[in-house]
Protein backbone atom coordinates (compact mmCIF):
# COMPACT_ATOMS: atom_id res chain seq x y z
CA UNK A 1 0.00 0.00 0.00
CA UNK A 2 1.12 3.65 -0.73
CA UNK A 3 1.06 6.43 1.09
CA UNK A 4 1.09 9.25 -1.09
CA UNK A 5 1.65 13.15 0.57
CA UNK A 6 -0.07 14.77 -1.63
CA UNK A 7 -0.52 13.63 -5.37
CA UNK A 8 1.55 11.14 -7.93
CA UNK A 9 1.89 9.79 -11.23
CA UNK A 10 0.35 6.02 -11.13
CA UNK A 11 1.59 3.53 -13.61
CA UNK A 12 0.71 0.36 -12.07
CA UNK A 13 -1.70 -2.28 -12.74
CA UNK A 14 -3.20 -1.88 -9.86
CA UNK A 15 -2.69 -0.31 -6.39
CA UNK A 16 -4.16 0.47 -2.89
CA UNK A 17 -3.67 3.66 -1.58
CA UNK A 18 -3.89 5.21 1.52
CA UNK A 19 -4.47 8.41 1.88
CA UNK A 20 -3.81 11.00 4.66
CA UNK A 21 -4.29 14.70 4.44
CA UNK A 22 -4.62 17.59 6.71
CA UNK A 23 -5.97 21.26 5.48
CA UNK A 24 -6.03 23.38 2.65
CA UNK A 25 -4.64 20.36 0.23
CA UNK A 26 -5.17 20.92 -2.90
CA UNK A 27 -3.51 17.05 -4.59
CA UNK A 28 -4.01 14.92 -7.88
CA UNK A 29 -3.37 11.97 -8.67
CA UNK A 30 -2.70 10.83 -12.12
CA UNK A 31 -3.52 6.74 -13.33
CA UNK A 32 -2.25 6.13 -16.72
CA UNK A 33 -0.49 3.00 -18.59
CA UNK A 34 -0.40 2.30 -22.35
CA UNK A 35 -3.03 -0.70 -22.44
CA UNK A 36 -6.47 -1.50 -24.40
CA UNK A 37 -8.40 -1.38 -20.95
CA UNK A 38 -10.29 0.58 -18.55
CA UNK A 39 -10.05 1.65 -15.19
CA UNK A 40 -12.19 1.11 -12.26
CA UNK A 41 -11.45 3.13 -9.20
CA UNK A 42 -13.08 2.49 -5.54
CA UNK A 43 -12.98 4.70 -2.91
CA UNK A 44 -14.40 2.00 0.08
CA UNK A 45 -13.27 4.64 2.63
CA UNK A 46 -13.09 8.05 3.12
CA UNK A 47 -13.70 10.60 5.56
CA UNK A 48 -13.48 14.58 5.60
CA UNK A 49 -13.85 17.19 7.90
CA UNK A 50 -16.54 17.46 10.44
CA UNK A 51 -19.73 19.58 8.41
CA UNK A 52 -17.67 20.35 5.24
CA UNK A 53 -19.44 20.64 1.98
CA UNK A 54 -18.97 19.58 -1.77
CA UNK A 55 -18.01 23.40 -2.07
CA UNK A 56 -14.82 23.03 0.56
CA UNK A 57 -14.34 19.79 0.52
CA UNK A 58 -14.61 16.71 -2.70
CA UNK A 59 -12.73 14.54 -4.38
CA UNK A 60 -13.29 15.41 -7.96
CA UNK A 61 -12.63 12.39 -10.66
CA UNK A 62 -12.23 13.22 -13.92
CA UNK A 63 -12.19 10.81 -17.62
CA UNK A 64 -8.88 11.49 -18.58
CA UNK A 65 -5.43 12.25 -17.90
CA UNK A 66 -5.97 15.49 -16.52
CA UNK A 67 -8.45 17.97 -14.37
CA UNK A 68 -9.57 19.53 -17.94
CA UNK A 69 -10.96 15.90 -18.94
CA UNK A 70 -14.61 15.78 -19.01
CA UNK A 71 -15.75 14.94 -14.91
CA UNK A 72 -17.15 11.61 -13.86
CA UNK A 73 -18.05 11.91 -10.30
CA UNK A 74 -17.59 13.64 -7.23
CA UNK A 75 -17.18 12.16 -3.98
CA UNK A 76 -18.17 14.87 -0.31
CA UNK A 77 -19.05 14.09 3.07
CA UNK A 78 -22.63 13.02 2.33
CA UNK A 79 -22.08 10.91 -0.42
CA UNK A 80 -24.64 8.00 0.19
CA UNK A 81 -22.75 5.30 -1.46
CA UNK A 82 -19.67 3.55 -1.77
CA UNK A 83 -18.39 5.16 -5.01
CA UNK A 84 -17.05 3.01 -7.40
CA UNK A 85 -16.12 4.92 -10.87
CA UNK A 86 -15.42 3.53 -14.21
CA UNK A 87 -13.23 5.24 -17.01
CA UNK A 88 -13.99 5.15 -20.34
CA UNK A 89 -10.07 4.67 -21.42
CA UNK A 90 -6.89 3.65 -19.86
CA UNK A 91 -6.08 6.99 -18.20
CA UNK A 92 -8.08 8.48 -14.89
CA UNK A 93 -7.71 11.65 -12.65
CA UNK A 94 -8.69 12.12 -9.41
CA UNK A 95 -8.16 15.81 -7.03
CA UNK A 96 -9.01 16.11 -3.40
CA UNK A 97 -9.28 19.59 -2.20
CA UNK A 98 -10.11 20.21 1.62
CA UNK A 99 -10.78 23.37 3.13
CA UNK A 100 -8.79 25.30 6.18
CA UNK A 101 -10.42 22.95 9.13
CA UNK A 102 -7.69 21.61 11.27
CA UNK A 103 -8.39 17.95 10.98
CA UNK A 104 -6.74 15.21 9.16
CA UNK A 105 -8.79 13.51 6.25
CA UNK A 106 -8.45 9.88 5.83
CA UNK A 107 -8.87 7.82 2.58
CA UNK A 108 -8.58 4.32 1.31
CA UNK A 109 -8.55 4.00 -2.72
CA UNK A 110 -7.31 0.97 -4.95
CA UNK A 111 -7.71 0.59 -8.52
CA UNK A 112 -6.86 -1.67 -11.31
CA UNK A 113 -7.17 -2.33 -15.15
CA UNK A 114 -9.55 -4.42 -16.45
CA UNK A 115 -11.04 -5.41 -19.44
CA UNK A 116 -15.06 -4.95 -19.89
CA UNK A 117 -15.72 -7.76 -21.91
CA UNK A 118 -13.97 -10.46 -19.75
CA UNK A 119 -17.15 -11.54 -17.75
CA UNK A 120 -17.11 -13.77 -14.69
CA UNK A 121 -19.85 -16.68 -14.42
CA UNK A 122 -22.49 -16.12 -11.85
CA UNK A 123 -21.93 -12.43 -11.35
CA UNK A 124 -24.77 -9.81 -10.91
CA UNK A 125 -27.74 -9.93 -13.28
CA UNK A 126 -31.72 -9.16 -12.71
CA UNK A 127 -33.27 -11.08 -10.17
CA UNK A 128 -37.83 -10.44 -10.59
CA UNK A 129 -39.54 -12.99 -9.04
CA UNK A 130 -41.18 -12.53 -5.63
CA UNK A 131 -38.10 -14.45 -3.71
CA UNK A 132 -35.09 -16.39 -4.24
CA UNK A 133 -31.19 -16.66 -4.25
CA UNK A 134 -28.03 -15.07 -4.93
CA UNK A 135 -24.52 -16.70 -4.24
CA UNK A 136 -20.70 -15.09 -5.08
CA UNK A 137 -18.88 -16.23 -8.09
CA UNK A 138 -17.38 -19.84 -7.55
CA UNK A 139 -19.22 -19.63 -4.17
CA UNK A 140 -18.58 -22.09 -1.74
CA UNK A 141 -15.40 -22.07 -3.40
CA UNK A 142 -12.56 -18.79 -3.17
CA UNK A 143 -14.38 -15.89 -5.01
CA UNK A 144 -12.03 -14.51 -8.18
CA UNK A 145 -9.89 -11.72 -7.22
CA UNK A 146 -11.19 -7.85 -9.22
CA UNK A 147 -14.33 -9.09 -9.10
CA UNK A 148 -17.10 -6.35 -8.92
CA UNK A 149 -20.73 -7.73 -9.41
CA UNK A 150 -24.14 -5.95 -8.93
CA UNK A 151 -27.47 -7.43 -8.76
CA UNK A 152 -30.81 -5.69 -9.44
CA UNK A 153 -33.91 -7.27 -7.28
CA UNK A 154 -36.95 -5.90 -8.39
CA UNK A 155 -40.22 -7.62 -6.45
CA UNK A 156 -44.38 -6.49 -7.10
CA UNK A 157 -45.13 -3.04 -6.83
CA UNK A 158 -46.35 -2.38 -2.83
CA UNK A 159 -43.87 -4.67 -1.73
CA UNK A 160 -40.45 -4.63 0.11
CA UNK A 161 -37.59 -6.82 0.56
CA UNK A 162 -35.96 -8.55 2.98
CA UNK A 163 -32.33 -9.65 2.12
CA UNK A 164 -30.71 -12.54 4.31
CA UNK A 165 -27.12 -13.92 4.00
CA UNK A 166 -27.45 -17.90 5.31
CA UNK A 167 -23.49 -17.77 4.65
CA UNK A 168 -21.31 -14.61 4.19
CA UNK A 169 -17.32 -14.78 4.83
CA UNK A 170 -14.84 -12.09 2.76
CA UNK A 171 -12.01 -10.31 4.08
CA UNK A 172 -12.56 -8.90 7.24
CA UNK A 173 -10.67 -5.21 8.24
CA UNK A 174 -12.77 -2.83 10.39
CA UNK A 175 -13.79 -0.12 7.74
CA UNK A 176 -14.65 -2.67 4.93
CA UNK A 177 -11.72 -1.37 3.00
CA UNK A 178 -10.82 -4.81 0.80
CA UNK A 179 -13.53 -6.85 0.00
CA UNK A 180 -17.32 -6.14 1.11
CA UNK A 181 -20.72 -5.85 0.12
CA UNK A 182 -23.21 -3.19 -0.23
CA UNK A 183 -26.78 -3.09 -0.30
CA UNK A 184 -28.68 -0.06 -1.80
CA UNK A 185 -32.22 0.75 -1.61
CA UNK A 186 -33.55 1.03 -4.95
CA UNK A 187 -31.80 0.75 -8.44
CA UNK A 188 -28.57 2.12 -8.20
CA UNK A 189 -25.68 2.18 -6.89
CA UNK A 190 -25.45 6.33 -6.57
CA UNK A 191 -27.20 6.45 -3.83
CA UNK A 192 -29.40 5.01 -0.78
CA UNK A 193 -26.67 2.92 0.70
CA UNK A 194 -28.36 1.11 3.31
CA UNK A 195 -25.16 -0.71 4.80
CA UNK A 196 -21.97 -2.09 3.75
CA UNK A 197 -20.32 -5.60 5.36
CA UNK A 198 -16.96 -8.10 5.41
CA UNK A 199 -15.78 -10.40 7.49
CA UNK A 200 -17.87 -13.85 9.12
CA UNK A 201 -21.30 -12.46 9.56
CA UNK A 202 -25.39 -13.12 8.73
CA UNK A 203 -26.40 -9.36 8.10
CA UNK A 204 -29.65 -8.79 6.78
CA UNK A 205 -31.15 -6.01 5.23
CA UNK A 206 -34.73 -4.64 4.19
CA UNK A 207 -35.73 -2.32 1.75
CA UNK A 208 -38.04 0.89 2.03
CA UNK A 209 -39.45 -0.74 -1.48
CA UNK A 210 -39.87 -3.46 -4.43
CA UNK A 211 -36.37 -2.85 -5.43
CA UNK A 212 -32.79 -3.11 -4.14
CA UNK A 213 -29.02 -3.63 -5.26
CA UNK A 214 -26.58 -5.74 -4.32
CA UNK A 215 -22.92 -5.10 -4.73
CA UNK A 216 -19.82 -7.92 -4.80
CA UNK A 217 -16.38 -5.98 -4.94
CA UNK A 218 -13.00 -7.42 -4.19
CA UNK A 219 -9.20 -6.66 -4.70
CA UNK A 220 -6.56 -9.00 -5.31
CA UNK A 221 -5.51 -11.15 -1.62
CA UNK A 222 -7.16 -12.80 0.38
CA UNK A 223 -9.93 -14.44 -0.94
CA UNK A 224 -12.69 -16.24 0.42
CA UNK A 225 -15.47 -18.60 0.25
CA UNK A 226 -18.05 -15.13 -0.76
CA UNK A 227 -21.57 -15.55 -0.15
CA UNK A 228 -25.01 -17.16 -0.14
CA UNK A 229 -28.28 -15.40 0.31
CA UNK A 230 -31.97 -15.57 0.08
CA UNK A 231 -34.40 -12.78 -0.31
CA UNK A 232 -38.26 -12.70 -0.21
CA UNK A 233 -40.79 -10.26 -0.55
CA UNK A 234 -43.83 -9.16 1.75
CA UNK A 235 -46.61 -6.39 1.26
CA UNK A 236 -45.45 -2.68 1.70
CA UNK A 237 -48.80 -1.22 4.16
CA UNK A 238 -49.54 1.88 3.14
CA UNK A 239 -49.22 4.36 5.33
CA UNK A 240 -52.34 6.17 6.75
CA UNK A 241 -53.39 9.74 4.97
CA UNK A 242 -51.47 12.11 6.63
CA UNK A 243 -53.67 14.10 9.43
CA UNK A 244 -51.48 16.99 10.13
CA UNK A 245 -52.60 20.75 11.22
CA UNK A 246 -50.93 23.35 11.34
CA UNK A 247 -51.81 27.44 12.68
CA UNK A 248 -49.84 29.96 12.40
CA UNK A 249 -50.58 33.45 14.57
CA UNK A 250 -48.69 36.68 14.60
CA UNK A 251 -46.38 34.89 17.48
CA UNK A 252 -47.25 31.50 17.64
CA UNK A 253 -47.18 28.29 15.95
CA UNK A 254 -49.20 25.10 16.70
CA UNK A 255 -48.60 21.77 14.86
CA UNK A 256 -51.41 18.85 15.87
CA UNK A 257 -50.19 15.01 14.10
CA UNK A 258 -52.83 12.07 14.56
CA UNK A 259 -51.67 8.82 16.29
CA UNK A 260 -53.11 6.83 13.72
CA UNK A 261 -50.58 8.33 11.26
CA UNK A 262 -47.57 8.12 13.55
CA UNK A 263 -48.31 4.34 14.43
CA UNK A 264 -48.97 3.77 10.31
CA UNK A 265 -45.27 5.34 10.22
CA UNK A 266 -44.22 2.95 12.87
CA UNK A 267 -43.33 5.68 15.45
CA UNK A 268 -45.40 6.84 18.41
CA UNK A 269 -45.07 10.26 20.67
CA UNK A 270 -42.03 8.97 22.25
CA UNK A 271 -40.12 8.88 19.25
CA UNK A 272 -41.03 13.25 17.99
CA UNK A 273 -38.78 16.09 19.04
CA UNK A 274 -38.98 19.54 17.58
CA UNK A 275 -35.42 21.49 16.38
CA UNK A 276 -34.94 22.21 20.61
CA UNK A 277 -35.21 18.97 21.84
CA UNK A 278 -36.41 20.05 25.00
CA UNK A 279 -39.74 21.35 24.14
CA UNK A 280 -42.17 18.56 24.09
CA UNK A 281 -45.75 17.62 22.89
CA UNK A 282 -48.73 17.66 24.91
CA UNK A 283 -50.49 14.45 24.51
CA UNK A 284 -54.18 13.90 24.00
CA UNK A 285 -56.26 12.17 21.63
CA UNK A 286 -53.62 13.55 19.22
CA UNK A 287 -49.97 14.86 20.16
CA UNK A 288 -49.67 18.90 20.11
CA UNK A 289 -46.61 20.76 19.51
CA UNK A 290 -47.62 24.26 20.65
CA UNK A 291 -44.90 27.36 20.92
CA UNK A 292 -43.85 31.13 20.30
CA UNK A 293 -42.18 31.28 16.92
CA UNK A 294 -39.13 32.55 18.96
CA UNK A 295 -38.58 29.37 20.70
CA UNK A 296 -38.42 25.76 20.51
CA UNK A 297 -35.56 26.15 17.48
CA UNK A 298 -37.48 28.10 15.19
CA UNK A 299 -35.28 29.56 12.42
CA UNK A 300 -36.75 33.13 11.11
CA UNK A 301 -35.70 34.19 7.05
CA UNK A 302 -36.18 37.67 5.96
CA UNK A 303 -36.79 38.00 2.35
CA UNK A 304 -37.57 41.38 2.60
CA UNK A 305 -41.37 41.02 1.46
CA UNK A 306 -42.11 38.57 3.69
CA UNK A 307 -40.82 36.72 6.98
CA UNK A 308 -41.07 32.59 7.38
CA UNK A 309 -40.71 30.97 10.35
CA UNK A 310 -39.53 27.39 9.95
CA UNK A 311 -39.25 24.49 12.70
CA UNK A 312 -38.57 20.89 11.88
CA UNK A 313 -40.70 17.43 13.92
CA UNK A 314 -37.99 14.95 13.23
CA UNK A 315 -38.98 10.67 13.90
CA UNK A 316 -36.30 8.69 14.73
CA UNK A 317 -35.98 5.37 13.20
CA UNK A 318 -35.69 2.31 15.89
CA UNK A 319 -35.04 -1.46 15.29
CA UNK A 320 -32.16 -3.86 14.57
CA UNK A 321 -32.97 -4.52 11.02
CA UNK A 322 -30.60 -2.72 8.80
CA UNK A 323 -33.09 -0.48 7.23
CA UNK A 324 -32.96 2.41 4.56
CA UNK A 325 -35.62 3.99 7.25
CA UNK A 326 -33.88 7.19 7.72
CA UNK A 327 -35.19 10.11 10.02
CA UNK A 328 -38.99 11.37 9.02
CA UNK A 329 -39.47 14.99 8.75
CA UNK A 330 -42.40 17.14 9.19
CA UNK A 331 -41.73 20.86 8.15
CA UNK A 332 -43.91 23.64 9.15
CA UNK A 333 -43.57 27.07 7.68
CA UNK A 334 -45.88 30.07 8.41
CA UNK A 335 -44.70 32.77 5.65
CA UNK A 336 -45.96 36.01 6.70
CA UNK A 337 -46.61 38.54 3.88
CA UNK A 338 -48.39 41.86 3.64
CA UNK A 339 -50.46 41.06 7.05
CA UNK A 340 -51.49 37.75 5.57
CA UNK A 341 -50.19 33.95 6.88
CA UNK A 342 -49.59 31.35 4.89
CA UNK A 343 -49.00 27.85 6.57
CA UNK A 344 -47.08 25.31 5.67
CA UNK A 345 -46.66 21.93 6.33
CA UNK A 346 -45.12 18.71 4.19
CA UNK A 347 -43.07 15.34 5.07
CA UNK A 348 -40.02 14.48 3.71
CA UNK A 349 -38.67 10.93 3.70
CA UNK A 350 -34.61 10.29 3.23
CA UNK A 351 -35.18 13.83 2.14
CA UNK A 352 -37.47 13.36 -0.97
CA UNK A 353 -40.98 15.76 -0.49
CA UNK A 354 -44.07 13.35 0.29
CA UNK A 355 -46.44 15.44 0.16
CA UNK A 356 -47.47 19.45 0.55
CA UNK A 357 -50.45 20.75 2.17
CA UNK A 358 -50.84 24.77 2.12
CA UNK A 359 -53.86 25.15 4.25
CA UNK A 360 -56.86 27.29 2.45
CA UNK A 361 -59.14 27.29 0.12
CA UNK A 362 -57.43 25.84 -3.10
CA UNK A 363 -54.95 22.66 -3.73
CA UNK A 364 -52.01 23.25 -5.75
CA UNK A 365 -50.05 20.21 -6.85
CA UNK A 366 -46.32 20.62 -8.72
CA UNK A 367 -44.64 18.34 -10.84
CA UNK A 368 -41.87 17.79 -13.50
CA UNK A 369 -43.21 16.42 -16.85
CA UNK A 370 -40.83 14.45 -19.86
CA UNK A 371 -41.87 16.80 -22.72
CA UNK A 372 -43.16 20.51 -23.37
CA UNK A 373 -46.47 18.70 -24.44
CA UNK A 374 -46.91 18.00 -20.53
CA UNK A 375 -48.84 15.12 -21.11
CA UNK A 376 -46.36 11.76 -18.92
CA UNK A 377 -45.63 13.27 -15.63
CA UNK A 378 -42.33 12.18 -14.31
CA UNK A 379 -42.78 9.41 -11.41
CA UNK A 380 -39.50 8.64 -10.06
CA UNK A 381 -38.35 10.47 -6.87
CA UNK A 382 -36.04 11.23 -6.47
CA UNK A 383 -35.79 13.04 -10.09
CA UNK A 384 -32.46 11.90 -12.04
CA UNK A 385 -31.35 14.57 -14.48
CA UNK A 386 -28.03 15.56 -16.40
CA UNK A 387 -26.22 18.72 -16.14
CA UNK A 388 -27.85 21.26 -18.41
CA UNK A 389 -30.84 18.95 -19.21
CA UNK A 390 -33.77 20.72 -19.94
CA UNK A 391 -36.38 20.17 -17.07
CA UNK A 392 -40.56 20.41 -17.22
CA UNK A 393 -42.34 21.50 -14.36
CA UNK A 394 -46.22 22.02 -14.30
CA UNK A 395 -48.35 24.15 -11.22
CA UNK A 396 -51.74 22.02 -11.27
CA UNK A 397 -54.88 23.67 -9.42
CA UNK A 398 -57.12 20.66 -8.33
CA UNK A 399 -60.67 22.70 -8.14
CA UNK A 400 -63.90 22.23 -10.33
CA UNK A 401 -64.00 26.24 -10.79
CA UNK A 402 -63.50 26.53 -14.33
CA UNK A 403 -63.14 30.46 -13.86
CA UNK A 404 -59.45 30.15 -12.32
CA UNK A 405 -56.54 31.37 -13.45
CA UNK A 406 -53.06 30.05 -12.19
CA UNK A 407 -49.83 32.30 -12.11
CA UNK A 408 -46.68 31.11 -11.02
CA UNK A 409 -45.17 34.01 -9.09
CA UNK A 410 -41.77 33.14 -7.36
CA UNK A 411 -40.05 29.89 -8.02
CA UNK A 412 -36.43 29.26 -5.76
CA UNK A 413 -34.10 26.70 -5.51
CA UNK A 414 -32.65 25.57 -2.19
CA UNK A 415 -29.97 22.14 -1.63
CA UNK A 416 -31.98 21.89 1.75
CA UNK A 417 -36.01 21.25 1.46
CA UNK A 418 -36.63 22.98 4.20
CA UNK A 419 -35.03 26.05 2.56
CA UNK A 420 -33.12 27.82 5.60
CA UNK A 421 -29.94 27.58 3.99
CA UNK A 422 -28.52 29.46 0.58
CA UNK A 423 -31.54 29.74 -1.98
CA UNK A 424 -31.60 30.74 -5.77
CA UNK A 425 -33.98 32.45 -7.67
CA UNK A 426 -35.28 31.14 -10.75
CA UNK A 427 -38.60 33.64 -11.12
CA UNK A 428 -39.25 36.48 -9.04
CA UNK A 429 -42.21 38.25 -8.97
CA UNK A 430 -43.29 36.84 -12.35
CA UNK A 431 -39.79 37.93 -13.74
CA UNK A 432 -37.42 34.98 -15.14
CA UNK A 433 -34.25 35.22 -12.97
CA UNK A 434 -32.43 32.39 -14.58
CA UNK A 435 -31.59 32.81 -17.78
CA UNK A 436 -32.78 29.30 -19.13
CA UNK A 437 -36.02 29.54 -17.76
CA UNK A 438 -38.90 30.08 -20.36
CA UNK A 439 -42.64 30.88 -18.42
CA UNK A 440 -45.10 29.72 -20.90
CA UNK A 441 -48.73 31.19 -21.21
CA UNK A 442 -50.85 31.07 -18.24
CA UNK A 443 -53.84 28.01 -19.52
CA UNK A 444 -56.75 27.47 -16.97
CA UNK A 445 -55.48 25.45 -14.30
CA UNK A 446 -52.05 25.50 -14.99
CA UNK A 447 -48.85 27.42 -15.05
CA UNK A 448 -45.78 26.31 -16.42
CA UNK A 449 -41.90 26.90 -16.76
CA UNK A 450 -38.91 25.21 -18.03
CA UNK A 451 -35.29 25.76 -17.16
CA UNK A 452 -31.97 23.63 -17.13
CA UNK A 453 -30.82 21.59 -14.70
CA UNK A 454 -28.39 24.24 -13.32
CA UNK A 455 -24.70 24.23 -11.81
CA UNK A 456 -26.15 24.56 -8.37
CA UNK A 457 -26.28 20.86 -8.91
CA UNK A 458 -22.26 20.81 -9.20
CA UNK A 459 -22.06 21.81 -5.36
CA UNK A 460 -24.97 20.32 -3.70
CA UNK A 461 -26.32 16.90 -3.87
CA UNK A 462 -29.67 17.45 -4.09
CA UNK A 463 -31.99 20.92 -4.67
CA UNK A 464 -35.62 21.30 -3.99
CA UNK A 465 -38.09 24.00 -6.14
CA UNK A 466 -40.98 25.84 -4.15
CA UNK A 467 -42.87 28.03 -5.84
CA UNK A 468 -45.43 30.67 -4.41
CA UNK A 469 -48.52 30.58 -6.65
CA UNK A 470 -50.99 32.81 -7.26
CA UNK A 471 -54.47 31.95 -8.08
CA UNK A 472 -57.10 34.33 -9.90
CA UNK A 473 -60.32 35.07 -11.04
CA UNK A 474 -60.30 35.09 -15.14
CA UNK A 475 -63.93 37.08 -15.04
CA UNK A 476 -61.76 40.02 -13.37
CA UNK A 477 -60.60 41.98 -15.77
CA UNK A 478 -56.25 43.01 -15.31
CA UNK A 479 -55.35 40.44 -12.82
CA UNK A 480 -51.93 39.73 -11.37
CA UNK A 481 -52.26 36.40 -13.57
CA UNK A 482 -52.04 38.22 -16.15
CA UNK A 483 -49.44 40.94 -15.65
CA UNK A 484 -46.50 38.74 -16.25
CA UNK A 485 -43.16 40.26 -14.86
CA UNK A 486 -43.18 43.54 -13.09
CA UNK A 487 -41.55 45.08 -10.14
CA UNK A 488 -42.93 44.45 -6.45
CA UNK A 489 -42.91 47.41 -5.63
CA UNK A 490 -46.12 48.02 -8.43
CA UNK A 491 -47.80 44.94 -6.94
CA UNK A 492 -51.26 45.66 -6.25
CA UNK A 493 -52.13 43.11 -3.43
CA UNK A 494 -55.82 43.28 -4.21
CA UNK A 495 -55.55 41.80 -8.00
CA UNK A 496 -55.18 37.87 -6.68
CA UNK A 497 -57.97 35.97 -5.31
CA UNK A 498 -55.98 33.47 -3.40
CA UNK A 499 -51.71 33.00 -3.01
CA UNK A 500 -50.80 29.50 -1.76
CA UNK A 501 -47.23 27.32 -1.98
CA UNK A 502 -45.79 24.23 -3.43
CA UNK A 503 -43.02 22.27 -3.19
CA UNK A 504 -41.37 19.59 -5.02
CA UNK A 505 -37.95 17.41 -5.10
CA UNK A 506 -35.02 16.44 -4.92
CA UNK A 507 -33.12 16.53 -8.67
CA UNK A 508 -30.23 15.17 -8.60
CA UNK A 509 -27.67 14.17 -11.04
CA UNK A 510 -27.55 11.00 -12.90
CA UNK A 511 -23.12 10.85 -12.15
CA UNK A 512 -23.73 12.15 -8.70
CA UNK A 513 -21.85 9.91 -6.31
CA UNK A 514 -23.11 11.22 -3.08
CA UNK A 515 -22.68 9.04 0.39
CA UNK A 516 -22.51 9.61 4.01
CA UNK A 517 -19.65 8.99 6.52
CA UNK A 518 -20.33 5.30 6.73
CA UNK A 519 -16.81 4.09 7.42
CA UNK A 520 -17.55 4.73 11.28
CA UNK A 521 -20.23 2.63 11.02
CA UNK A 522 -20.56 -1.00 12.94
CA UNK A 523 -23.09 -2.68 12.59
CA UNK A 524 -24.17 -5.33 14.67
CA UNK A 525 -22.69 -7.87 11.88
CA UNK A 526 -19.60 -6.02 12.38
CA UNK A 527 -19.58 -6.96 15.80
CA UNK A 528 -19.58 -10.21 15.14
CA UNK A 529 -17.18 -10.23 12.88
CA UNK A 530 -14.95 -8.73 15.47
CA UNK A 531 -15.82 -11.43 17.87
CA UNK A 532 -15.25 -14.23 15.35
CA UNK A 533 -12.05 -12.45 14.55
CA UNK A 534 -10.61 -12.47 18.28
CA UNK A 535 -11.48 -15.74 18.21
CA UNK A 536 -9.57 -17.01 15.16
CA UNK A 537 -6.85 -15.57 16.62
CA UNK A 538 -6.82 -16.95 19.94
CA UNK A 539 -7.30 -20.46 18.52
CA UNK A 540 -4.33 -19.11 16.26
CA UNK A 541 -1.98 -18.42 19.56
CA UNK A 542 -2.67 -21.55 21.15
CA UNK A 543 -1.85 -23.73 18.04
CA UNK A 544 1.28 -22.19 17.94
CA UNK A 545 1.92 -22.21 21.76
CA UNK A 546 1.51 -26.18 21.46
CA UNK A 547 3.47 -26.11 18.86
CA UNK A 548 6.12 -24.11 20.55
CA UNK A 549 6.28 -26.55 23.63
CA UNK A 550 6.25 -29.50 21.57
CA UNK A 551 9.15 -28.17 19.63
CA UNK A 552 11.01 -27.18 23.50
CA UNK A 553 10.17 -30.35 24.88
CA UNK A 554 11.45 -32.43 21.89
CA UNK A 555 14.82 -30.20 21.82
CA UNK A 556 15.38 -30.74 25.60
CA UNK A 557 15.04 -34.78 25.43
CA UNK A 558 17.45 -35.14 22.53
CA UNK A 559 20.05 -32.37 24.41
CA UNK A 560 19.87 -34.53 27.43
CA UNK A 561 20.28 -38.23 25.20
CA UNK A 562 22.97 -35.84 23.23
CA UNK A 563 24.83 -35.37 26.51
CA UNK A 564 24.14 -39.16 27.87
CA UNK A 565 25.89 -40.77 24.68
CA UNK A 566 28.31 -38.28 23.79
CA UNK A 567 30.24 -37.14 27.34
CA UNK A 568 31.02 -38.32 30.89
CA UNK A 569 31.14 -36.33 33.65
CA UNK A 570 34.28 -35.63 36.10
CA UNK A 571 34.42 -35.33 39.66
CA UNK A 572 36.01 -32.08 40.22
CA UNK A 573 38.66 -32.60 42.45
CA UNK A 574 38.77 -30.05 45.25
CA UNK A 575 41.63 -28.25 46.74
Amino acid sequence: IGVPRCGASLRELNKALKIELKANANCVWQIQRNVNQTIRLIFSYFKFAPSSSCETESIKVYDGPSTNSPLLGQVCNDTDAVPVLQSSSDSLTFHITTNSMAFTRNFFVFYYFFSPEKKIENCGGQLTGPNGTLTSPNYPERYPEFTYCVWHIQTAKNSKINLQFQDFFLELDRNCQFDFTAVYDGLTTNTGLIGKVCGLAHPTFESSSNVMTVVLSTDYANSYRGFSAQYTSTPLLAPAEPNTLLTCSSDSMRIVLSKSYLTSLGYNETHLRLNDPSCSPAVTDSVIFSFPLTSCGTTKKDEGHSITYTNIISLSATGNIITRQKSIQIIAKCKMENNSTLEVIYITKNNIIQNTTAVGKYSVSMSFYDSDTFSKPVSESPYYVDLNQTLFAQVSLHSTDANLLVFVDTCIASPQPDFGSLTYDLIRSGCNKDDTVVSYPPLEHYGRFKFNAFRFLQSFASVYLQCDILICDSKTPNTRCTEGCISRQKRAISSYTWKTNTIVGPIRLKRDLRSADHSEFLTKADAEETLNLQQYNFYTLSFVVLISNIIIVVAVILKYHNRQTGYSYQKIQSS
